[in-house]
């Protein structure tokens, strides 16, 4: 098994995955890319789009897609068909969250960003919270017991709100420790602290 993630030095979209590579032991050469040689590049990649998992020599785009291929592969996309579905239904509200943070960061950071973090963002973070709520009382993973690709997906987006609103947590006991338990964990821990240390930048605009 060979996989390469290739996409630019930035977290991004392929961050998740990197996350669920990492934790699991996976071995995979991650190749960060200028946006400079973009242009260059983009006819080889399916859709013209990154981030692009390859698995072996098949070529996989779309950040969702890449999550799921490996999700199967590895055990990750929950044990029975309605498990499946509660991790597609969360990781879908993941997806919406994302959309509305990135049109803030990308189109109105400096006009929208109070009001985001003030009237979006409480309201987004309580409907997790709740459905975190719904399996072991929130004490574990989305599934319960068992680890799946969401929790690496959760576990991002609420690590980059933590960069744009430290406090942003304070309100959700819930998936403030969620998110403590994540990063403690012995595949991440070290990998998060050297991202810190090298400040990898959250989005391709530098904003966060």
């Amino acid at each position: 098994m060979s996989y390469k993630l290739t996409y630019f030095p930035i977290r991004g979209l392929a961050e998740p995955i990197r996350l669920v590579l990492v934790d699991q032991g996976i071995k995979f050469t991650d190749d960060r890319i200028n946006a400079s040689d973009w242009p260059s590049m983009k006819s080889h990649f399916h859709f013209g789009q990154l981030p692009c998992l390859y698995d072996g020599d098949h070529q996989i785009v779309q950040s969702g897609a890449i999550l799921r291929h490996l999700a199967r592969k590895h055990n990750l996309n929950g044990g029975n068909e309605l498990e499946t579905t509660h991790i597609d239904m969360f990781c879908e509200g993941v997806r919406d969250l994302h959309t509305k943070y990135t049109k803030m960061i990308y189109q109105a950071y400096d006009t929208e960003k109070d009001s985001y973090i003030k009237d979006i963002l409480p309201v987004e973070l309580a409907k997790f919270e709740k459905l975190l709520a719904t399996r072991d009382d929130g004490k574990n993973f989305i599934l319960g017991e068992k680890i799946s690709y969401v929790d690496f997906v959760l576990f991002e987006e609420l690590d980059i709100h933590q960069i744009l609103d430290p406090h942003c947590l304070d309100k959700f006991p819930l998936l403030k420790a969620y998110h403590q338990r994540m990063e403690d964990r012995p595949g991440l821990k070290e990998y998060c602290k050297q991202r810190n240390r090298a400040k990898i930048p959250v989005n391709g605009n530098g904003k966060q």
